[in-house]
């Protein structure tokens, strides 16, 4: 069998408080040529397809009208399964429409594990594929919180969970395969940290527990599970050595540090006895993200580059502090002003140390990260450096239990 894999879509998101709708469409619509063109039988995508809990009716729209043109398409069986970002409720609320047009939605652990496992068919309608649909798993749902548990418990908890969670999924896989009598091979969804697994600078990954702490073990996924798609890093890679086990990556740059990485989708062929073979596609790039580093004359002559090549471009500015006034940082955004290059941000860097030593009077909230407003809290508080671990950890434990919140579930 024939299957696309992809995460991460992020509908809806922003970068630097502009919407980014046209990308998306985009991108879905090179998507269905993608399917048509590679006769894609099974699509897989493996959480995030919303950047919120509460995605705009635009998102929704773009959702649901790509739901529907694959649907027509060589693509028998579609796949979602929710991520840490995504709402379960609203992504399993049409459930019962959608699986009669062969979509399938997993937004959280069903009530019967057995509802976790599909049978994908060929042209024949003869069983092909298995396909364990394991969704992000909440804390809530795989472990019991315990009065007074460490940092430490907790993790080791939750990890333990995790490992049982897939192992009853995949021992429910085998029993279908033998019943069946036929090798199938099995393939397995997760949206999860798995150790070893890389992210860069600014590339919108969420952590998924207290300080990012909670990275899965590739002993967690049994030895039956012939391909596992994962989602929620937003860099394409393959897990633990196995060529057999990768992430997708997000189809498109979240952030300027990611302006000099292609971005993929996978096409993995998976047959009985038969290794597996996965093809990275490399998605176009719909527009153009640039981060510039310099002093203040490198800059205006980079910029001044990029507006003569009349390609659009969304552009970052790291300026070398050297004394450099607001007058400075106001003129780079005067140079590309009513030109096809836009500049989003200007922040000053120490050429020293390469890091930013003041930008916040250029910053807006929604630029930043919810632990960055909480680093700044600390910042204005003067808290010692002795402190901040402590204080840190509690607000990772309080900021992933609201994270984990489902809004729609009222």
């Amino acid at each position: 069998m024939r299957v696309l894999h992809t995460s991460d879509w992020h509908l809806g998101s922003s970068l630097a408080g502009k919407k980014r709708y046209d990308e998306e469409e985009t991108f879905l619509n090179w998507l269905i040529n993608i399917i048509n063109r590679e006769y894609i039988e099974s699509l897989i995508i493996a959480g995030d397809i919303f950047d919120s809990g509460t995605p705009s009716n635009r998102a929704l729209e773009l959702y649901y009208r790509f739901l529907g043109r694959a649907g027509k398409t060589c693509c028998r069986h579609i796949l979602v399964t929710a991520g840490n970002h995504d709402s379960p409720t609203l992504l399993t609320a049409p459930q019962e429409l959608l699986s009669a047009l062969d979509i399938h939605v997993v937004g959280s652990i069903p009530s019967s594990i057995e509802d976790e496992v599909f049978i994908f068919t060929n042209t024949d309608n003869e069983p092909d594929l298995v396909v364990c649909a394991v969704p992000f798993l909440r804390d809530r749902d795989i472990r019991t919180a315990e009065a007074g548990e460490s940092i430490e418990e907790k993790r080791s908890r939750l990890l333990a969970g995790i490992g049982d969670h897939y192992t009853q999924v995949c021992g429910i896989a085998e029993l279908y395969r033998e019943h069946l009598g036929k090798k199938l091979p099995i393939l397995a969804t997760g949206h999860l940290f798995a150790a070893g697994g890389c992210t860069v600078a600014d590339d919108g990954v969420r952590d998924l527990a207290v300080g990012n702490l909670l990275q899965v073990s590739n002993t967690a996924f049994p030895a039956c599970i012939d391909y596992l798609a994962l989602g929620h890093l937003h860099q394409p890679q393959i897990v633990g050595g196995e060529p057999s086990r990768r992430y997708s990556g997000s189809p498109f740059m979240m952030g300027f540090g990611e302006s000099d990485r292609d971005k993929e989708v996978l096409i993995v062929d998976i047959s009985p006895d038969t290794p597996v073979c996965v093809t990275p596609v490399i998605v176009p790039r719909i527009r153009n993200l640039v981060q510039i580093y310099g002093d203040a004359d490198y800059i205006r002559d980079k910029l001044g580059q990029l507006i003569f090549s009349g390609r659009p471009a969304w552009i970052e500015i790291l300026l070398e502090d050297t004394g450099a006034g607001p007058s400075v940082r106001d003129e780079f955004f005067r140079i590309a002003d009513g030109s096809v290059v836009e500049v989003l941000k200007v922040k000053l860097i120490d050429p020293n140390s390469e890091t930013i030593t003041s930008s916040h009077d250029q910053e807006s909230l929604e630029e930043l990260s919810p632990d960055e407003v909480f680093i700044r809290c600390l910042d204005m508080a003067n808290e010692p450096e002795e402190n901040r671990k402590e204080l840190i950890a509690a607000y990772h434990e309080v900021l992933a239990e609201i994270l984990e919140g489902d809004q729609h579930a009222r």
